[in-house]
């Protein structure tokens, strides 16, 4: 942000003065801007979002709350007149000193990227959301958004809440680029640019504790195929790549399916300095990796992510967010250094196939014991209420391509696991491959899904002082389904107010109850008979409807039944 302010103010100050200039005044400072360019003073609209790539004058320090579109990209033109950094803002930057976050972590599941890194609030009530990455923007010429909540504590500490992050880098742009108002690499002086940006983007990420080992991807927005631009871009990628390999960093590049993709996959295995990972830009909605321009055999190793839906918004936690879909099957920067030795494998398919029941596909092997089955160990639920379900060694069904892909480990390597949860509603389910020897536990991915209630209920009806229901435990044999069944309805009573008044307001009552137990794959059916009070409740004609609630450990189902 110090070195955004800075160009700004030295923009501002080479503007000549006359009648095309306007002379703005702030906290002690005085800049020169074009007469036609709006000034917004963002102490009174802080939620409005600084676009460095607009022709605005923006006095004060962005808000961390800012409202951006999820992508924005463009030379810098705006003009920051920042005012003096608050306590909080100085201690947020240097908690945390920089390079604290190393290498990179293989991570599968849901992601999205903005075009402002979201505030620690915002952060925290995302956590209830199907995503566990985050796509960053750290720097870069053409950068479109600021980044007030990007510093090295904001790092630390979305890492330590279990997300993943995918720094990103925005410099020049390929010649003939759809952003007509990018700074442009020169077809001249391509392979001295793009190593140019990796030295600024490694700079950029260790400033917020982003360090060695971890994966910094090149934002190429989509350009036109001509030989030339493709020549110069092809050029500065392998530069940009080459580069950040030298200063210890994976390289990884975001771009158009048929564009920067297209012409980086007709270079793979022909001795072209590829990058790392592929982020891959295709708004087809499929949650998947694979793309007609890259072929099955390239970056197959995890090495891929999809971006496969553009700007919208998307609230959870009482936050709205406009963002972009990822769908992650790549290198993120979200660990310490793992070790050779550390089981590998991911999370194919996360899915919910019948209430209470929870299934999870994918394949996982230990490179220190290769031919033993790994165990794999499920989560499901948040960080501080997950229930823990412990799978046993079951990585071991055929599969032939993961023989092809990792020779030494062979092919009995897969997992197609099913169980039941008590977990019910929208839940993160997250699964671990459990290390053998050496190293630690993989994380092989997280996935978000809703869980029905274990219990089904049906054939509702009405009998003699009672309701009977046919209930149906969606739990496998040899499991129970304990619960209970509750009857109960509202009913107006008259309330005495003060200078005789009164008014009537509705209060619940219990009419019945009835306990069970149900085998795991059984229906049976139950009667609830209404108690006494119900009996006289009804025999009024007070009772016309009911509620009738079937509860088990962990959630609850609720019918409306009429009583008359």
């Amino acid at each position: 942000m110090r070195r955004v302010a800075l160009l700004a103010l030295a923009l501002a100050v080479a503007l000549p003065a006359g009648a095309g200039a306007k002379t703005v005044h702030f906290q002690g400072k005085a800049v020169q801007a074009p007469a036609s360019w709006p000034v917004i003073r963002l102490a009174r609209h802080p939620r409005a979002c600084v676009r460095l790539d607009r022709r605005v004058v923006y006095l004060g320090r962005p808000g961390s709350g800012q409202r951006c579109p999820a992508h924005a990209i463009g030379r810098r033109r705006a003009i920051l007149v920042p005012g003096p950094p608050t306590s909080a803002q100085g201690a947020g930057a240097s908690r945390v000193p920089p390079a604290r976050i190393s290498a990179a972590s293989d991570f599968t599941g849901l992601g999205f990227d903005a075009c402002t890194a979201p505030s620690r609030r915002a952060m925290a009530a995302w956590l209830s959301s199907p995503y566990s990455a985050i796509g960053v923007y750290i720097g870069g010429l053409n950068r479109g958004c600021s980044q007030p909540a990007l510093t090295a504590s904001w790092v630390a500490e979305q890492i330590g809440n279990g997300w993943h992050l995918i720094p990103t880098y925005v410099g020049l742009q390929s010649p003939t680029s759809s952003c007509t108002s990018c700074a442009k690499l020169s077809v001249g002086h391509a392979a001295s640019q793009g190593a140019a940006a990796a030295n600024d983007a490694v700079g950029q990420a260790r400033l917020v504790g982003i360090g060695t080992g971890s994966p910094i991807y090149f934002d190429m927005e989509s350009y036109t195929r001509t030989s030339s631009a493709t020549a110069a871009t092809l050029q500065f990628l392998a530069a940009w790549t080459a580069r950040i390999h030298d200063l210890g960093y994976r390289s990884g590049v975001y771009s158009s399916s048929s564009s920067g993709i297209a012409d980086l996959a007709s270079r793979y295995g022909t001795g072209y300095a590829s990058p790392d990972d592929l982020w891959i830009a295709n708004w087809n909605g499929r949650r998947d990796t694979s793309d007609p321009f890259v072929p099955a055999s390239a970056w197959s190793d995890h090495q891929r992510i999809h971006q496969y839906r553009g700007g919208h918004d998307e609230s959870y936690g009482g936050v709205t967010i406009n963002i972009d879909g990822d769908y992650v099957e790549g290198d993120t920067a979200g660990t310490v250094a793992s070790g050779s030795d550390d089981p590998k494998g991911r999370v194919e398919l996360a899915e919910s196939p019948a209430p209470g029941n929870v299934r999870i596909v994918g394949w996982a092997f230990d490179p220190s014991s290769p031919t033993v089955p790994v165990t794999i160990r499920a989560y499901v639920g948040g960080q501080r209420s997950a229930a823990r379900y412990e799978l046993g060694p079951i990585a071991e069904i055929a599969r032939p391509d993961i023989a092809t892909s990792h020779r030494a480990a062979g092919a009995d390597h897969g997992f197609d696991a099913r169980f039941a949860t008590i977990k019910t509603g929208r839940q993160r389910v997250c699964v671990y491959a459990v290390d053998i020897g050496p190293g630690n536990d993989k994380l092989l991915g997280c996935r978000g899904m809703g869980i029905g209630v274990a219990v089904t209920m049906s054939n509702l009806r009405v009998v003699r002082h009672g309701i009977r229901a046919l209930l149906r435990c969606e739990w496998p044999a040899g499991t129970e389904c304990p619960g209970q069944l509750l009857l109960n309805a509202k009913l107006p009573v008259h309330v005495a107010r003060r200078r005789g008044r009164a008014r009537t307001r509705l209060v619940r009552v219990g009419l019945a109850r009835r306990r069970f137990k149900l085998g795991g794959g059984r229906s049976h059916e139950f009667s609830v008979q209404l108690t006494k009070r119900g009996r006289q409740l009804s025999g009024q004609g007070r009772l016309r409807r009911a509620q009738l609630v079937m509860a088990i450990p962990g959630g609850r189902r609720a019918r409306r039944v009429p009583l008359r």
